[in-house]
């Protein structure tokens, strides 16, 4: 059994005072015997002083991410911290800090969990990543899935809202990172759940197309032309002269293996007129452009959160992200997903959401093994 506790604070000044509000919403005489934190708060907070003084006065470990939007069932906003505490007598939670990830972060990232790792297999692992441009998220979830024998992964990467990213740090125990990775592995009888919202079928354009040539995620031939070519064909040259501005028409990705397609956003040219992506874009691969809106956001976010809705009995704690390119989508209405959420689980379960760089979640989870993936514009939770 897992007991939950989420609690807040907007205090960005008085280190004092903010770690007042965090304890007094928690049961700390409560704590069972095996504990940990999940944090998510606006990089204003680490400025401050106040992330590192909150975990100071906790006595578990605490893992997270900087988010540029946070929510928790009393509040949502863009200067909110926000802490979702899972305790436990019989589920227990390891916290992994790795190296650096800027050298090798495949080769970092399997040490560290196979240095930490018991005999026994997790439940699930929770990962916890900076943005680092140059490195590709895939790769993380895809090492972690082999080395781990395929045990469903969840998590985030950091994202802030300054114009070059300069605060996306990871956090841990108080200390914040712009290079390294923390997960959280979580041992016991849990048996999460998985829900995803990225773009309507009904968005998809007519013209699809092969990725013949890529590198990671940069994609560099389409149907064996040029991908500069493929974007001259659907007039998108000149809005991909221009970093994210192409955020609002990410691309569908169906792996052609049976598993749900998954979003990928473009990023930016390189000098080379290659496109580089948020995420890995394998040779073979089907490519499908969309077009998202609004409307389009609120209307899957809105689903997810119905099938969640439904299957809530016995739940402890939901943690969800979505993408910053949701937000952006929503324009003024940059909260309406959180605010959904709010408003359909109500009291009825602790959560905590935030705002992402890049997102971890299987699509699909088997006894034998989960089909982790790596998503951008996506709105993921878990149920735990």
């Amino acid at each position: 059994m897992i007991k939950t506790m989420v609690a807040y604070t907007t205090e960005l000044d008085d280190e004092k005072l903010a770690v007042e509000q965090i304890c007094s919403q928690l049961d700390l005489g409560g704590l069972m015997k095996n504990t940990v934190g999940i944090v998510a708060c606006h990089y204003e907070f680490i400025h401050s002083g106040v992330f590192k003084a909150v975990c100071d006065a906790l006595p578990f470990s605490v893992a997270g991410t900087i988010s540029s939007a946070q929510a928790v069932p009393a509040e949502s906003d863009t200067l909110l911290f926000a802490l979702s505490v899972m305790t436990s007598d019989d589920v227990e939670f390891d916290t992994i800090l790795t190296p650096t990830l800027m050298e090798e972060p495949g080769k970092v990232i399997a040490e560290s969990y196979k240095s930490a790792c018991r005999e026994e297999k997790p439940g699930m692992v929770l990962m916890f990543a900076p943005f680092i441009l140059q490195n590709c998220g895939d790769e993380y979830v895809n090492v972690i899935t082999e080395v781990s024998g395929g045990v469903p992964c969840f998590g985030t990467v950091s994202v802030d809202d300054t114009l070059d990213f300069v605060n996306c740090f990871m956090l841990a125990d108080g200390a914040h990172y712009r290079d390294r990775m923390a997960m959280i592995l979580i041992y016991g009888d849990i048996k999460p759940k998985f829900f995803i919202a990225n773009i309507s079928e009904s968005r998809l354009l007519e013209k699809t197309a092969v990725v013949t040539k890529s590198a990671g995620h940069v994609l560099m031939e389409v149907n064996e032309r040029p991908v500069i070519n493929y974007l001259e064909d659907m007039g998108l040259v000149e809005a991909s002269e221009s970093q994210y501005a192409m955020s609002t028409l990410p691309f569908l990705l169906d792996y052609k293996d049976g598993t749900p397609k998954v979003s990928k956003v473009f990023i930016m040219l390189t000098p080379e007129k290659y496109a580089l992506c948020a995420g890995a874009m394998p040779e073979g691969s089907a490519l499908y452009m969309t077009v998202t809106d609004k409307d389009d956001v609120i209307l899957t976010t809105g689903e997810a959160i119905d099938m969640i809705v439904k299957e809530i009995d016995g739940a402890s704690l939901l943690l969800a992200y979505s993408c910053i390119c949701r937000s952006i989508t929503l324009g003024s209405d940059q909260y309406k997903e959180m605010e959904l959420l709010r408003q359909k689980i109500g009291d009825g379960l602790p959560f905590m959401m935030a705002n992402s760089g890049g997102e971890i979640c299987p699509t699909q989870v088997s006894e034998e093994r989960a089909v982790n993936r790596f998503h951008n514009n996506a709105f993921i939770a878990c149920m735990i």
